[in-house]
């Protein structure tokens, strides 16, 4: 297995050079405890065009960045189908690996990533990681403190635009739908505040099946662009979770509604590390909350690597587990399974919800 010495930068090297790589890229390279040692994918000439941009070495395959004995860490970006054998494969050349969201298609792929990164003594991570942020934190801080009293109900709405109107490969995305792609950030976050999920019901629907990408190619869809489900969290708080690929970032039913016998808490948005939160006492007006720390401008995408490489060299455990990122993807086949065949689908697994970063205590 392979590991840095202490006080010497950890090896990475990413996996897949698609439309987020470039924002990890520059993130990790910016991190002390890292050395961005090179990436790969599929399409060799992008995966050079990458490495020359990132200042880093183009591998000319998986099996060839698994090789590298100074890899220490895989960053998985691939597509999400792919995302599941890559990461596999990382854990079993020895490599600790970060998977960006979700991280296996099926739960049985999911809790075999995490019962071989067990088996072989090493960090699984799983994105989203947005629960980091300062805004993110500051939610929850506020929701400890207990001014919202018991929570008993969530609104989350993920409005998340016609993906071919600027995503330049929208066709994987439009496969899985915007439950799997999207709708796993505000389930990171709630299960984070509120503890594993314990039954969903859902409803899923096709809305708009015929589209066409920026340069004019048309193509259809047949996974729903449109899915609302009800997950019922430990304790009985209850979400309502809303997400589809039609509504565009001119509708206004957006962000995370916290609603609690005493008060409400206002969450601007899922990802962005700065975006609002704001308290309102039950029946009065939204006033802003204090951020807990300065916000990161946008999203630290990296910020859940970077707590990886942290929790190796302080020998604790690490924030955005394998663990809860398996339960989100039992979340979301529990969701598809209500969608298809109607009625309650129960939840079996469960994990330790992460503490608070230091500084959002």
């Amino acid at each position: 297995m392979a590991r840095a010495a202490a006080g010497t930068p950890l090896g990475v090297a990413i996996a897949g050079c698609g439309n987020i790589a470039g924002r990890y890229a520059q993130q990790l390279r910016g991190y002390p405890g890292i050395r961005l040692l090179g990436a790969t994918d599929l399409d060799g000439p992008r995966a050079e065009a990458f490495a020359a941009e990132h200042g880093c070495r183009a591998y000319p395959s998986l099996d060839a960045a698994l090789a590298d004995a100074a890899v220490a860490l895989v960053v998985n970006l691939t597509t999400h189908h792919a995302h599941y054998a890559v990461s596999k494969a990382a854990l079993e050349a020895g490599k600790h690996v970060y998977s960006e969201k979700p991280l296996a298609l099926t739960t049985p792929e999911a809790r075999d990533l995490v019962t071989l990164a067990r088996d072989r003594g090493l960090r699984l991570g799983g994105s989203p990681a947005t629960f980091m942020g300062e805004a993110q934190q500051t939610a929850w801080k506020a929701i400890r403190e207990g001014g919202l009293g018991p929570v008993r109900l969530i609104y989350a709405e993920v409005n998340w635009n016609r993906l071919e109107t600027w995503h330049p490969s929208p066709g994987a995305f439009y496969a899985v739908g915007p439950l799997f792609d999207v709708g796993v950030y505000p389930l990171t976050l709630m299960t984070t505040f509120f503890g594993p999920a314990r039954r969903v019901w859902a409803y899923g629907k096709v809305l708009y099946p015929d589209r066409t990408t920026k340069e004019g190619a048309t193509f259809h869809i047949e996974t729903p662009d449109f899915v609302t489900a009800l997950v019922e969290l430990e304790g009985g708080v209850v979400m309502r979770l809303t997400t589809n690929f039609y509504v565009g970032r001119h509708g206004k039913q957006k962000g995370i509604e916290i609603h609690g016998d005493r008060g409400s808490l206002y969450l601007g948005s899922f990802q962005d590390f700065h975006t609002p939160v704001e308290f309102a006492e039950f029946n009065g007006e939204y006033r802003p909350v204090p951020y807990v720390k300065e916000p990161y401008q946008g999203t630290e995408w990296a910020r859940g690597v970077f707590d990886l490489v942290e929790a190796l060299r302080e020998d604790r455990p690490h924030r955005a587990t394998g663990e809860q990122a398996a339960h989100v993807v039992e979340i979301l086949n529990a969701i598809t399974a209500a969608i298809e065949h109607g009625g309650t689908v129960e939840i079996a697994s469960s994990f330790t919800p992460p503490p608070p970063m230091g500084w959002g205590r």
